[in-house]
Formats: structure tokens, C-alpha cells, sequence
């Protein structure tokens, strides 16, 4: 078989409280450049556990989704999530509002899809125009929740996203030292703190997040296989 495969495991760590979760993911990498991300995740203070798989095509465009989210170990919800030129659907099941199937009219096709592993929040980046001077970029995304822990739905949501670069950075975390692409999410029109992310590589392989509004560092603890650089 022709794809390549990485994977690695990411802490969360508290500021007061340490080590409060963490997440796996594997990533497959198709020779026509289609990944697939398999991640799960895991938070022991709020009891969250998330089972996520994602596939975006060579341009990072989201293609389709599953979601399934279990709160103090009873189902949330799972959901199917597909993406297009003109529509995103969804087909779920939810406890708070039963069998679902939505239908969602975009104008293109969007730009990131968020289905909250943090993983996903440096995979937001694969919509970054690198042939624009601009340091400052937004473009529509969509959402499987608003809450910053992602616990509800799971189901469609809009939001326009923004990010802004910083520049390069060499990074040490447990997995190693990496060069760097360090960027900030300002997060404004919520009213959050910004959340600072750090990538490395082609393959926007996750190396460090720190979001102040949870008073947690995400760093990249054990990290396995041949990410481009």
C-alpha cells in the first residue's frame, strides 16, 4: 500500500491541576495528498471523551466527518458530516434534540471544518493563503460545536474563523524540538482570550497550543512516523 501514516499523543496540562487530559491521533496520508485523521480524546476534569475521523483533500478542504461524544460516560451524540461546492450536510442523533438531519445552503466550498480535537485546531490552517503578504486572514468555517470543549451536539455550525501569523519558532516539547509556525487565533468577536497555536512542517503536524481561557498548555508528548518538514 502507497499511504504513509503518523500518529502521536497530546497532553493537556492544567496550570493548577497538571495533566487534565489527553489525545491520540493517527494520520494516513493518500498519495493524491487525501489524509484521514483518527483521533480520540480524552478530558478527566469535565469527563469528555471524543471519537473523531476526518478527511480533507490535498488542499486541506474538508471532505467528510464522524463525531461521537460521550459527557460523564453517557452519549452526547454522533453525527456524519459531509462537505461541498454549494451544501454541508449532516445526518446525527443527539439527546438533546433526537434524529437530525440537516442541510446547510454555502456560497463555496468551506475553507475548515472544526470537530474539536485540538489536532483540528492547527488543521483550521490548511486554509492559509501563503501566496498573500496579508499576516492578518479570515474565511468561513464550519463547526460541530460552539462550546469551547466541544460538548454538544454534535451538529452543524457556522462561524467565520481568523488567524494571524507571528513568524517562525523553534519549539521544544516532551516529543522533541521543532522548527516552528507559531500563530495566533484572536478570537475577538466571542469575547475569549486569544489562543496561540505552533505547527511544524507541511503537514501542520501539531507541536503546541496555549489557550489562556482554560488555563491550559497542549503539547505534543510522544510523536511516531515521517512528517514532511
Amino acid at each position: 500500500m502507497k499511504h504513509r501514516t503518523y500518529s502521536g499523543r497530546i497532553d493537556y496540562i492544567h496550570d493548577d491541576i497538571g495533566e487534565r487530559g489527553r489525545e491520540w491521533f493517527t494520520v494516513t496520508v493518500q498519495p493524491d495528498g487525501t489524509r484521514t485523521l483518527r483521533s480520540q480524546c480524552e478530558m478527566d476534569d469535565t469527563r469528555i471523551l471524543r471519537d473523531v475521523i476526518y478527511t480533507v483533500d490535498k488542499a486541506w478542504l474538508p471532505i467528510d466527518s464522524y463525531v461521537r461524544l460521550t459527557v460523564e460516560e453517557k452519549l452526547m451524540g454522533s453525527a456524519w458530516f459531509r462537505f461541498g461546492p454549494d451544501v454541508v450536510e449532516c445526518e446525527a442523533h443527539t439527546t438533546g434534540e433526537g434524529r437530525i438531519s440537516q442541510q446547510v445552503p454555502v456560497d463555496e466550498w468551506p475553507r475548515s471544518f472544526g470537530p474539536h480535537p485540538v489536532v483540528c485546531d492547527i488543521w483550521h490552517l490548511g486554509a492559509w493563503d501563503w501566496r498573500s503578504s496579508d499576516t492578518d486572514q479570515g474565511w468561513a468555517s464550519i463547526m460541530s460545536s460552539p462550546l469551547s470543549n466541544g460538548a454538544s451536539g454534535p451538529m452543524i455550525g457556522r462561524g467565520n474563523f481568523r488567524a494571524q501569523l507571528v513568524g517562525d519558532e523553534e519549539v521544544s516539547v516532551p516529543a522533541g524540538t521543532f522548527q516552528t509556525k507559531h500563530f495566533v487565533f484572536p478570537l475577538r468577536e466571542s469575547g475569549r482570550p486569544p489562543e496561540h497555536v505552533w505547527y511544524h512542517g507541511e503537514d501542520l503536524l501539531f507541536v503546541k497550543i496555549r489557550w489562556d481561557l482554560l488555563k491550559t498548555t497542549y503539547v505534543l508528548a510522544e510523536y511516531d512516523g515521517a512528517s514532511t518538514s
